[in-house]
């Protein structure tokens, strides 16, 4: 067995310590090596997740100043819906009215239509009375046999009605100082007949005047 003290032992001894500690370097500097590459790719990770997050954080911000914008807007439109709306709801409502308005009148005109024509024959068989459609809508009503005088004699008025439907004499010849008066009492009692047979009493009266 080879001494301690034995030079050649002592300098294998050493030289095996220094093989050790070369490999235990290597080995550690290595490992440093393959830490830093590690270190260095977690931190380019890191970078690319710091980027991702200010993007993300600018599109947020982006997107919370723009919210409010739309708001406005979503609001605006929506009352822009409830006047449109209203504004057809309304034009629906006056429509009706118009139509309701129409059709009333139109009743109360073939009512008036109904009395004309009785009246008419009525007047026309007694009385000798002409009615003559002139100027669109308006009838002039013509009497015969007013005056004993002279029975040829005409006395007219012409009458037309009104948007309304009411009746309204536009003249009268001779004029008749009261047909305001007539006029207003025919619009409360819608009795043509009765009117024609005041109207004509007027006109006899005129006629005893102008003897």
């Amino acid at each position: 067995m080879a001494s301690i003290k034995d030079p050649d032992v002592n300098e294998q001894f050493s030289n095996k310590l220094e093989d050790i500690r070369s490999k235990l370097l290597n080995q550690g500097i290595g490992e440093m090596i393959d830490t830093e590459e590690e270190l260095c790719e977690v931190h380019k990770q890191f970078l690319k997740s710091v980027k991702e997050l200010e993007r993300i954080c600018a599109l947020t911000k982006e997107k919370r100043d723009i919210i409010p914008e739309t708001l406005a807007e979503t609001e605006e439109k929506e009352t822009q819906k409830e006047n449109m709306i209203r504004n057809i709801n309304r034009l629906k409502e006056g429509q009706a009215k118009k139509k309701e308005l129409i059709i009333s009148q139109n009743k109360a005109n073939k009512a008036r239509l109904k009395n004309l024509n009785k009246a008419k024959m009525v007047f026309q068989e007694w009385l000798g009375l002409e009615i003559r459609k002139i100027h669109g809508e308006k009838l002039q009503f013509v009497f015969r046999n007013i005056s004993h005088k002279d029975p040829d004699s005409l006395y007219t008025f012409i009458l037309g009605i009104t948007e309304e439907g009411s009746y309204e004499v536009i003249s009268s010849d001779p004029p008749i100082e009261n047909m305001p008066q007539l006029e207003h009492r025919l619009q409360e009692t819608n009795n043509f007949s009765a009117f024609l047979a005041n109207v004509r009493k007027e006109f006899a009266s005129l006629s005893y005047l102008m003897k």
